[in-house]
């Protein structure tokens, strides 16, 4: 039986914000939902089933660490992405270039693309617009990325807009890369930095060369909040109603919940699991430091009203115990906690949208995050 075609589904609407669905190749992710990252083919420190537990419906890959290692040709020749993770929903990959523009000593950007040398071993290699569609065909992503230029922040207008037009140039040749078929699509990314005429100039053009999705990039780069926000709302009317609509890098809670306020669809971001390593739980009454002595004797889970298994069967002074005695099991059981807690919040989004009492969930969510921590048991 052939993949079903790609494709947007709007549910619910809330205000700006939206429920729905979005429909790939290998299988439906629930709006608003949450990417755990998959830097290199393995969200750290989870298997595959713990991850699918959490209720994740996709996960995100990324293409300039896979395609230096072990590389795309290798993983497709082994049957792709899924198969090579043991993972068969869907799977969005970055198309490489913020890796690649991070690396600001070790690469050239011009019309073409950007030479860049490996991180790993110093070779020298390409990402062009159509190799970097080329290398997610081969990971067999349900979404590919195209490649931009990531503008810096800050940014001057005439340079923001100088590296936003070079990405629509770019978004042009990925269009006609891409191998259309059914249950794959093509995201275009809006760049423009913070100038309001410059993003909706960037959503303009792409929505005139037309892809299955639209992504707003160059956001979470250090703007703060209140301007990321603003953004959002310049940009996303400026998008249409029936595409997928991502918020590439985002975020804490708050800021999740501030996006889907505006109308963003799907998010990405290695907070959850990156804090899970270092020590910062995410919980219903704002994040707590397990690393603080204060934690050492309390027999209270990380977050008494969370059902996921780290709070089920572990203690704060046990992981407590775990981070100060540098013991792995302590980041496994933080980072599986933190992306339940990530997941719960999503599926509380779209019942708060399907049921229009947005505006009073996120009114009890900031209560809580400000009440602060249940108190020393």
């Amino acid at each position: 039986m052939s993949p079903p075609a790609f494709g947007f589904e709007l549910l619910a609407t809330d205000g700006a914000a939206r429920r729905g669905r979005v429909t790939t190749a290998h299988g439906v992710i629930d709006t608003p939902a949450f990417m755990p990252v998959g830097t290199a083919a393995t969200v750290k420190g989870m298997t595959l089933e713990e991850i699918e537990a959490t209720g994740a419906q996709i996960i995100l890959g990324n293409t300039y660490h896979l395609m230096l290692r072990p590389g795309a040709e290798r993983i497709a020749r082994l049957g792709g992405l899924h198969d090579f993770m043991n993972w068969q929903k869907p799977i969005l990959t970055d198309s490489g270039g913020y890796q690649v523009m991070s690396l600001s000593d070790l690469r050239k950007i011009d019309e073409d693309g950007v030479t860049f040398r490996s991180h790993l071993d110093g070779e020298r290699l390409a990402l062009t617009p159509e190799r970097a569609v080329e290398i997610q065909h081969l990971l067999d992503a349900d979404i590919s990325m195209v490649l931009d230029e990531c503008t810096p922040f800050p940014a001057s207008e005439e340079v923001a807009a100088e590296s936003m037009r070079r990405s629509l140039r770019w978004a042009a040749r990925c269009r006609t890369a891409f191998q259309a078929r059914p249950g794959y699509g093509l995201f275009g990314i809006v760049q423009g930095g913070v100038y309001p005429a410059l993003r909706r100039e960037s959503a303009a053009a792409l929505i005139e060369i037309g892809f299955e999705g639209y992504a707003v990039g160059g956001l979470a780069v250090g703007e703060g909040q209140e301007v990321m926000f603003q953004v959002l709302d310049d940009t996303l009317p400026a998008l249409p109603q029936d595409r997928p609509r991502y918020l590439m890098g985002v975020g804490k809670p708050a800021d999740i919940l501030g996006a889907v306020m505006r109308g963003i669809d799907m998010f990405d971001c290695v907070l959850p699991t990156r804090s899970g390593r270092t020590g910062q739980a995410f919980t219903r009454r704002g994040p707590l430091n397990i690393r603080n002595a204060r934690h050492q004797e309390d027999t209270r889970p990380l977050d008494p009203e969370c059902p996921c298994p780290t709070c089920a069967h572990h203690s704060r002074a046990y992981i407590h115990h775990l981070f100060r005695a540098d013991e792995m099991l302590g980041p496994i059981l933080l980072t599986r906690h933190n992306l339940h807690y990530y997941q719960e919040v999503m599926a509380e989004l779209r019942a708060a949208i399907e049921g229009g009492n947005l505006n009073d969930y996120a009114a009890k969510f900031a209560e809580e995050q400000e009440r602060g921590d249940w108190g020393i048991g």
